[in-house]
This record gives C-alpha cells, structure tokens and sequence, in this order.
C-alpha cells in the first residue's frame, strides 16, 4: 500500500469516527432538551401549587377564621366590660 492509500484509509477513518461523533452529540442534545421540557413541566406544576397554597393559607390565616376557631374549639370568648383592666405605665 502506498502513501496515498494509507492517507486516504486514516482520513476515512477520522471521518467515521467524527460521523459517530456528531450522531452522539445530537443524540445527547435531545436527550437533554427533553430532560430539560420535564423539569419546566414540574416548575409550572409546582408553581401552580404554590399559588394554590398560597390562596390556602390566605383563608385559614383570616382574622374571622382565626376568631371562630378560638370560639368553637379553644372555648374562648371576649372578656365582659368588668374583667377588662387598663394598666398604664
């Protein structure tokens, strides 16, 4: 085999192993543009949970709600004009 041979065998060869190199490259592009398109899903869901329990925490935090739950479970009450006393500094 001459010397043009050769060249032309490595050459050919370096342009095999740079085919396989741009498959595997794109191959692992999408791969993770797809890992990528998952993870923005479970942000958005997961922000969409948020904004829920954010909403959530609104309505359980409310003076009335407070209030009520202070009636009813705690027994507690608003104390009568005579058990009130003002202490002054």
């Amino acid at each position: 085999m001459n010397v043009q041979g050769v060249a032309a065998l490595v050459l050919g060869g370096l342009v095999a192993v740079s085919a396989v190199g741009v498959v595997y490259s794109k191959h692992e592009s999408r791969r993770l543009f797809s890992e990528l398109e998952q993870e923005n899903r479970t942000r958005d869901a997961l922000d969409a949970e948020w904004g829920m329990l954010q909403l959530e925490q609104g309505a359980w935090a409310t003076h009335g709600r407070i209030e009520s739950v202070a009636r009813e479970q705690l027994d507690m009450k608003l104390p009568d004009r005579d058990e009130v006393e003002v202490v002054r500094q």
